[in-house]
C-alpha cells in the first residue's frame, strides 16, 4: 500500500478539522487555515475537501465565517475509512482483493498470496481502529511532550 499526496493531504485536513472539533464542536475552519496547517497547495486542497464532502466525512459552510467541518465527530472516523475512500483498497497485490482472480496461473498454489493477506490484514488492524479522537490525543500529548512511546507510532 501506498498513499498518495491526496490521501496524505485529506488525512492532514481531516486531522485539521479534527483538532478544531476538540476546541469547539461547531468549528469551522477556512481552506487557507487547512492549507497552513498541513503545507498543501490551496487548490488540490480545494478538490480533495470536496470528495471528502462527497464522502461524508466533512462539511461545507458558507459566508463570512465559513469554511469546512467534520461531518461526524472524530471518534467516528477512522484512518482507514478516509484511506480507502481516497485511495481505494488497501490490498498490496491485486489478488488480495478478489477470490476468483485470473490474472495469475500460480494462484491456486501462490505461496505469496498468504503473505500478502496477513499484510492486508496487519494494516486493517492499525489503520481501521485508528480514529481521528485517537490522533488528535495523540498530537496534544506530543505538544505537552508526553512521552511518545511505542504505542504511538503509526
Amino acid at each position: 500500500m501506498k498513499i498518495s499526496y491526496k490521501g496524505d493531504y485529506a488525512l492532514k485536513a481531516v486531522l485539521s478539522l479534527a483538532l478544531k472539533y476538540w476546541e469547539d464542536k461547531n468549528g469551522v475552519l477556512s481552506i487557507k487555515d487547512i492549507t497552513a496547517s498541513g503545507d498543501m497547495p490551496i487548490k488540490f486542497l480545494e478538490q480533495i475537501l470536496l470528495a471528502l464532502k462527497r464522502g461524508g466525512f466533512v462539511k461545507s459552510r458558507r459566508g463570512i465565517n465559513g469554511g469546512f467541518c467534520l461531518a461526524r465527530p472524530p471518534k467516528e472516523i477512522t484512518v482507514g475509512e478516509v484511506i480507502r475512500f481516497i485511495e481505494g483498497p488497501i490490498e498490496p497485490i491485486s489478488c488480495i482483493e478478489n477470490e476468483h482472480y485470473k490474472g495469475c496461473k500460480d494462484f491456486s498454489c501462490c505461496i505469496f498470496r498468504n503473505v500478502w493477506k496477513e499484510v492486508k490484514n496487519a494494516i486493517s488492524v492499525v489503520i481501521d481502529t485508528l480514529t481521528f479522537e485517537e490522533l488528535v490525543l495523540r498530537y496534544k500529548d506530543k505538544q505537552l511532550g508526553i512521552g511518545y512511546g511505542i504505542d504511538y507510532m503509526i
